[in-house]
């Protein structure tokens, strides 16, 4: 009976083990993921109680809380070398959706207004600070270059590689790709999106993954490296730059040009005062050297007179 029971505790281990090394969110390697029962796994967002969709992309503001809980909560293992973006990562507000709140606050009680895509968009200011709506991001233009290769590439192939990885790795429809531009080594890629239709993935939600991708801090389960090969030939990303764009325009670029031009007022006029300046300052010296050259003369001629 013992033996029998061994195998049959054998047997239960090994279906059990699988199981629970599947019940993974292979589009997010934040979440927190429980087998709850026979082939149903739950996954919720690390340090809270939002439920993750993991068959598709994470919302850029949940994934930027995630990565605000201190690593030892999370209870994963981050890449040694991976690189984050730390000039516009801080813990966001989101709503139950997932989307970005119209305002945003940090501990220091200064708020700011922010796109769908959580970038700032006004200046900061205090709690007060009244945010109408959460403008869209409309377009996005990401722009690369990468190493040089064996061999050059010719532009309808890099453009059917990037728009498979979009497709595939990032579950980004091909409609949404506006335009992929190459001038060697310079990618352009142009994303538009008027308005996300319910089942499909945000333009910023994939900048963000494609984003963490080529800094070699994937936002997947299984870390795995981003790879682009063209013709069998692999296209390494060297450098990115990624731009939104709101369908209204962002409100403190006004007050930064007013800023501009009162600057550029007064550097004109203080240098048109101080060049008035100097030239009456010359007129008086000449005038001065005038009169005493003229007084000298009157004497010398009245000298004669006088013997």
């Amino acid at each position: 009976m013992e033996p029998l029971f061994g195998v049959v505790l054998v047997l239960i281990l090994a279906v059990a083990s699988p199981a629970h090394d599947s019940c993974t969110c292979a589009t997010n390697k934040w979440a927190v993921c429980v087998q709850d029962g026979p082939g149903n796994c739950t996954c919720k967002l690390a340090g809270s109680d939002h439920p993750v969709d993991c068959s598709t992309l994470t919302s850029k503001c949940f994934l930027m809380k995630a990565e605000m809980i201190p690593l030892k909560e999370k209870r994963l293992w981050r890449p040694p070398h991976g690189l984050s973006d730390s000039d516009g990562l801080y813990n966001p507000d989101c709503e139950d959706s997932g989307v970005f709140k119209a305002r945003q606050c940090n501990q220091s009680s200064t708020c700011w207004c922010v796109n769908t895509a959580g970038v700032r968009r006004t200046e900061k200011g205090g709690r007060s600070l009244s945010c109408s709506e959460l403008v869209r991001t409309r377009w996005i233009y990401i722009e690369l270059t990468h190493k040089r290769s064996s061999s050059a590439f010719d532009i309808p192939d890099v453009a059917k590689a990037l728009t498979q990885l979009f497709e595939s790795r990032y579950k980004l429809h091909r409609k949404y790709i506006a335009a992929i531009k190459y001038d060697p080594p310079l990618i352009q890629i142009r994303l538009d999106q008027n308005k996300k239709p319910r089942g499909d993935v945000d333009i910023a939600d994939v900048a963000y993954y494609f984003e963490k991708d080529v800094h070699n801090d994937s936002m997947f389960h299984s870390n795995s490296k981003l790879t682009v090969s063209v013709n069998g030939d692999a296209l390494a990303i060297e450098k990115l730059w990624i731009y939104y764009v709101d369908e209204k325009p962002p409100e403190f670029c006004m007050r930064q040009l007013a800023a501009g031009i009162s600057a550029v007022v007064t550097v004109v006029l203080l240098t048109a005062g101080i060049g008035i300046a100097v030239l009456l300052i010359l007129r008086w010296l000449r005038t001065r050297t005038y009169k005493k050259f003229e007084c000298k003369e009157m004497r010398e001629i009245k000298a004669p007179s006088l013997e």
